[in-house]
């Protein structure tokens, strides 16, 4: 029987039911992935470290769909739960349309400057045609990239999580096959990737507008509405956290790239590459139950259920607690395994890569407190707390120690200064936590 947001939540019920979040977020990731696979191995490493140097830049575009769906499904969620289901279907109607017309204006621009972009990050000769290249394809379906992240958390708040997990997985087993045929059986290289890629971002988001402006069980339903400006404010200021988190990262990431090229040069943007695929993945388990969690959350608090905040609240932090020790487990032991599939045509990368990934694997103890306490607090439609972890967390607890632990450290600062910046954000969210117990008296 389907869990409704309205239930009491154990252990068992509370994994089964963000389950198919977590799943959804891996394998939007896993679309990263398999495109490094495929262009490492099949393209070689200049094409691979052109991939790896241009992605941020694209995930910072798409992140406005993590604002309108985080922000949006808490809102709409939260107007469920006081009984306005009428309006909560007005709001989920208007954010999708504004999605679409903001994918729209994103790609424009995109398109015109991606050149510049990829120039000014610092990529030169094959680097900047390549990454210009890969980027200028991809963009073209930002659109649908931002409805798909976007409706992975109004799946959850329909109550239908697995409608949501089928249509992610269909996207990613698109990606797959597409980038075996594109990259590996018809040898177009990084153009190959970039088609594969952004036409399997198009299923993930089309398939989900087709099914909620059609009749059907889900909650939400795609209706017509009326402009409310109100609620657009404060989806967009609630959700802001999320845009926040994924901006920063994309700038950071596009900083350890610029660090990497003066300390390690193009070994060092390949290796990179390689740690981020892991780390989208791990870190995607931690965002998938923040997503999967939210719309229970905001729920509750709508109802003023106390007691249930109180619960969720301590069943996620021991679930949480358990994911971050499998996760560096896992990550120690696949270390060696992981750089070989990548980068194992080439000694000198191989080996770099495996020693970033020991150092790196640490920060896994600590980043998924401080993502579900941005989530947590944007359930609670407190967006500005929400968005000072996820400001403090990305962009200035890791820029300062990206900036001066490779000073001390060489190389391997690179590596040292996510899990630092990592474990100054789970102390932050921790205090914030505590500071905030009696305000909503979880």
């Amino acid at each position: 029987m389907t869990a409704k947001l309205s239930d009491h939540f154990g252990y068992k019920k509370l994994l089964r039911f963000t389950l198919p979040s977590v799943i959804m977020m891996i394998f939007t990731s896993v679309y990263g992935v398999v495109d490094g696979f495929f262009v490492s191995n099949f393209a070689g490493k200049t094409p691979f470290a052109a991939l790896n140097f241009i992605m941020p830049f694209i995930m910072l575009l798409g992140a406005f769909g993590f604002m309108f769906g985080t922000g949006g499904s808490a809102i709409v969620a939260k107007l469920m739960g006081e009984g306005e289901s009428k309006k909560a279907n007005e709001v989920f109607s208007l954010l999708v349309c504004v999605s679409v017309v903001c994918g729209a204006v994103i790609t424009l621009l995109g398109f015109i400057f991606m050149e510049n972009a990829a120039a000014l990050l610092g990529a030169e000769g094959e680097i900047l045609r390549l990454s210009t290249l890969y980027g200028r394809i991809v963009i073209l379906a930002i659109p649908a990239f931002m409805l798909q992240l976007e409706f992975q958390s109004f799946f959850i708040t329909a109550e239908k999580p697995q409608l949501g997990l089928y249509v992610t997985v269909a996207a990613g087993v698109v990606n797959m096959v597409l980038d075996a045929l594109f990259v590996g059986l018809f040898k177009w290289g990084l153009a190959g990737a970039a088609a594969a890629t952004a036409l399997s971002q198009a299923v993930g988001g089309i398939v989900p507008i087709v099914y909620f402006g059609s009749p059907n069980t889900s909650l939400l339903r795609l209706r017509r509405f009326t402009f409310d400006g109100r609620s657009l404010l404060i989806a967009c200021t609630n959700g802001s956290s999320e845009l926040m988190s994924n901006i920063s990262m994309s700038l950071i990431g596009m900083l350890y790239n610029i660090q990497l090229l003066k300390y390690a040069g193009e070994n060092g943007v390949a290796a990179y590459g390689v740690l981020m695929y892991i780390n989208f993945v791990f870190l995607s388990a931690f965002i998938g139950y923040s997503i999967g969690t939210a719309p229970v959350i905001s729920y509750h608090f709508g109802a003023k259920n106390t007691a249930e905040l109180k619960s969720l609240l301590r069943k996620s932090m021991v679930i949480i607690c358990g994911f971050s020790l499998c996760m560096v487990g896992l990550s120690l032991i696949l270390a060696k395994p992981m750089s070989r599939i990548f980068v194992g045509y080439d000694g000198e990368l191989f080996a770099l890569t495996v020693r970033a990934f020991l150092i790196f694997s640490f920060s896994f103890l600590f980043a998924g407190f401080a993502i579900f306490g941005s989530g947590f607090f944007t359930a609670l439609n407190n967006g500005f707390v929400s968005a000072l972890i996820s400001f403090l967390r990305t962009l200035v607890f890791q820029t300062a120690a990206i900036l001066i632990f490779p000073l001390i450290w060489d190389t391997d600062g690179i590596w040292m200064s996510v899990v630092a910046a990592e474990f100054m954000a789970a102390v932050l969210t921790v205090i914030f936590i505590r500071a905030f117990r009696k305000k909503y008296k979880y």
